[in-house]
């Protein structure tokens, strides 16, 4: 397995991510052990946020919440998933697998995360973190999500993400930065799309990027369906307080939040959102009154 570290010079002209990267080796039943990198900012015995990004972002995604969340007075985590951001990135694309994120994630959550714990996540952000909650429930006591879900493969991806899919594997140079753009409402600057493409080099940097679409559980014969199936059951059981809050311009998710809010128990008498102007990348977008609102989540939901 060839390990990519992406140089550190690569960020040298981030101006507006001013948190410093944290380490932890992480490891599965078949690779040797690789690094995840982390960020977090608050005080640290602060009630704990893990916010987590999907795909093809990094942690610098939550830029614009993060310092709202700090000055509440909650330490905030947020990782950089493997062949993202500062971690290690895998260069062949068959090294990455549904199974093998989740084992990285689960590992530097049980490296690094401390006592309760309140999730924030949106794309695969959700598709790993969910799978986080269903297997340790009792280490959160609560969960917002945004402009995700955790499919099983019952039903078959809209078109929206079927077209994502197949340009994700057709594109010669995958443009990451462009990608980002292109679900987002805001038109974001010449610094923010050059610090989402920072993380990538070149081309043999980005086989997790190009490989999250076909991971995705797409028919009931999906490799990690059963999987997703088997955490819906514990999620169905999850009683503390779950808030959605979706974007109302990302044709990918569109209509997610109403599955949770009629599966998990703890959606019941929460009052949900959906956000205006909020695309794909909503932390883009609103990331502002997203913080806003995971603080008016936490204060009013959670007994600390």
């Amino acid at each position: 397995m060839q390990v990519l570290k992406t140089p550190e010079s690569a960020f040298a002209n981030i101006t507006d991510f001013p948190y410093t990267p944290h380490y932890v080796q992480v490891t599965d039943t078949v690779s040797s052990e690789i690094t995840m990198a982390y960020y977090q900012a608050g005080p640290k015995d602060g009630h704990t946020i893990v916010l987590m990004h999907g795909e093809p972002t990094w942690a610098y995604l939550y830029r614009k919440m993060i310092p709202t969340l700090v000055e509440a007075g909650f330490n905030v985590l947020a990782p950089d998933l493997i062949g993202f951001g500062r971690s290690d990135k895998l260069e062949r694309c068959e090294d990455y697998t549904y199974a093998r994120h989740f084992i990285w994630v689960k590992e530097w959550f049980n490296q690094v995360v401390k006592g309760p714990v309140t999730l924030f996540c949106q794309d695969w952000g959700g598709l790993l973190g969910l799978r986080l909650v269903a297997d340790m429930p009792e280490r959160f006591v609560g969960v917002m999500v945004s402009n995700t879900g955790l499919p099983t493969g019952d039903q078959s991806p809209n078109e929206a993400f079927s077209k994502w899919r197949r340009f994700s594997q057709d594109v010669p140079v995958f443009p990451t930065s462009s990608i980002i753009q292109g679900a987002t409402v805001s038109e974001l600057s010449e610094h923010t799309l050059k610090a989402y493409d920072a993380p990538f080099p070149s081309e043999e940097y980005k086989a997790g990027a190009r490989m999250f679409p076909l991971l995705v559980p797409a028919s009931p014969d999906s490799v990690e369906a059963q999987s997703n199936h088997n955490a819906w059951e514990k999620l169905r059981q999850f009683e503390k307080p779950f808030m959605t809050a979706f974007g109302d311009s990302d044709p990918v998710t569109a209509g997610g939040d109403r599955i949770f809010q009629k599966l998990v128990p703890g959606c019941e008498g929460i009052e949900h959102a959906v956000i205006k102007d909020g695309g794909h990348f909503i932390q883009e977008d609103k990331g502002e009154e997203l913080a806003a609102l995971l603080k008016q989540f936490i204060e009013q939901t959670h007994n600390l």
